[in-house]
């Protein structure tokens, strides 16, 4: 093969392919037979349902899109590649994003067959929610996951030993117990847990205790029998739909008490039984639950069966407050600024200072799910690269001032305390403008990097 490419190919004419999210195949009339996409919502924005996405014309689905400029058929026409193309292209129900892509001929042997599209979606600022459900990682899509533990973004002493315990208990088959206040990123962690774990390849069956109908609870859990006198399908229940994997149960401490015993046997027996059925069926699951609240108090108010807790609590992770991590912030900030600024027609360089400032005196009781909201609301109300102070939440805002305010009634006036009240402002600014980077931001103030580490210890900012 080595000597084929050598034979006919240049190799300083060979060109990078562009990052993407998407692909697409369509055969040799333009017929899609083929697709993957980094979100699936974006088929129901366009007002189509997977299989419908199918066995059509790769033009019909638009409204703006003539054959003659679409970049597929091009291709098909041409036999020739188009790199780095971008169009604007509305859908027929009048949904508007930008696509970015680089399409090539599919040849056996001197005919070509299809076509095969390489493409990244840019949307509008009204539609930033699209990303929620966005999987960034493409090899894990097929399993229901959309995290791994890259999205643990940290550079604390207490997440990153959290990380290593993650690394360490994917490689078991222990039921695993999260405990975290919400917003701290559970979901993300039982996620990284089963792509770090040999159960990648299966799925990953997620459920919110909470918001399941208690009418239905036992035939949503365990599925329903066929029944043939009435001609009524049989409902494969989610602990079926996780065999081979891993499912996990979000507010366990929500579930019914009679149900909590049955799913303790499911637990120690890997067996169920559908309703309606007098067979047992066997599982290979592995179990993750999660509470936002402490097990003690869950357990005193009988709101959690206290043998569910010891089995389920093999292994327990308790993650902590972004309060709690503060010099997690910087690089959270940078993070999601990063993601939004790849799937969005709007950039944003920086935050100002005052921001940086806010972000680091607020409190964030939702964690880092408010974090991410905070800078999703400052990203739409920007009017510039540059995110300000009348971009924020209020209460952000407001926040800040309450604490300024109470600082100055405290009488906090001696030259000592406002030497290191600059000194902190300073800091937080350099680690704004250096992306978190310990290391740079010491050669910018003028200090070690030990010494930096002191401060930012000292100033609570981490």
């Amino acid at each position: 093969m080595k000597e084929r490419i050598d034979e006919h190919m240049n190799l300083n004419e060979l060109k990078h392919l562009p990052e993407y999210d998407n692909v697409l195949v369509v055969d040799q009339n333009g017929i899609t037979i083929f697709y993957d996409l980094a979100d699936l919502h974006i088929l129901k924005h366009i007002g189509l349902k997977p299989e419908e996405f199918l066995r059509k014309s790769v033009t019909s689905f638009y409204k703006n899109l003539p054959i003659e400029e679409s970049t597929l058929m091009t291709v098909l026409k041409t036999g020739e590649p188009l790199w780095n193309i971008k169009q604007q292209l509305t859908s027929n129900n009048g949904f508007t994003y930008i696509s970015k892509s680089s399409t090539f001929p599919l040849h056996n042997g001197t005919s070509i067959v299809g076509a095969i599209e390489f493409s990244k979606h840019y949307y509008q600022k009204e539609n930033i929610q699209l990303l929620e459900q966005f999987a960034s990682h493409k090899m894990y899509r097929k399993n229901n996951t959309i995290y791994t533990i890259d999205n643990l973004v940290s550079q604390s002493n207490v997440m990153e030993e959290i990380k290593s315990k993650i690394k360490k208990v994917s490689s078991t088959d222990s039921t695993i117990l999260i405990k975290g206040e919400t917003g701290t990123g559970k979901e993300i962690v039982a996620q990284s847990i089963h792509n770090l774990s040999s159960r990648y390849t299966q799925p990953f069956v997620s459920i919110k205790c909470g918001e399941i109908p208690t009418n239905f609870i036992e035939q949503i859990f365990f599925g329903t029998e066929n029944d043939t006198l009435n001609a009524v399908p049989g409902i494969l229940g989610i602990l079926e739909q996780a065999n081979g994997g891993t499912i996990f149960l979000d507010e366990i401490s929500a579930l019914d008490i009679k149900l909590q015993a049955k799913l303790l046997r499911v637990i120690e027996d890997k067996l169920i039984r559908r309703v309606g059925g007098i067979q047992d069926i066997h599982l290979n699951i592995r179990v993750i639950a999660a509470t936002n609240e402490n097990p003690d108090k869950l357990m005193r108010e009988k709101l959690l069966r206290e043998d569910l807790y010891y089995r389920l609590c093999v292994f327990q992770l308790d993650l902590p407050r972004l309060s709690d991590r503060k010099e997690d912030i910087t690089v959270l900030i940078h993070y999601f600024i990063e993601f939004y600024n790849r799937h969005m027609q709007t950039k944003i360089e920086k935050l100002d200072d005052q921001v940086f400032l806010a972000f680091q005196q607020y409190s964030w009781p939702g964690n880092v799910r408010e974090l991410k909201n905070a800078l999703e609301t400052a990203y739409n109300n920007a009017s510039s690269n540059v995110i300000n102070l009348n971009d924020i939440p209020a209460k952000i805002r407001d926040y800040s001032s309450v604490s300024e305010k109470i600082n100055f009634s405290k009488n906090n006036f001696h030259l000592k305390d406002k030497v290191e009240e600059y000194e902190k402002n300073l800091i937080v600014i350099e680690l704004n403008n250096t992306g978190g980077k310990l290391a740079e931001t010491a050669r910018r103030l003028g200090i070690s990097k030990q010494l930096l580490k002191y401060k930012m210890s000292k100033y609570e900012l981490k």
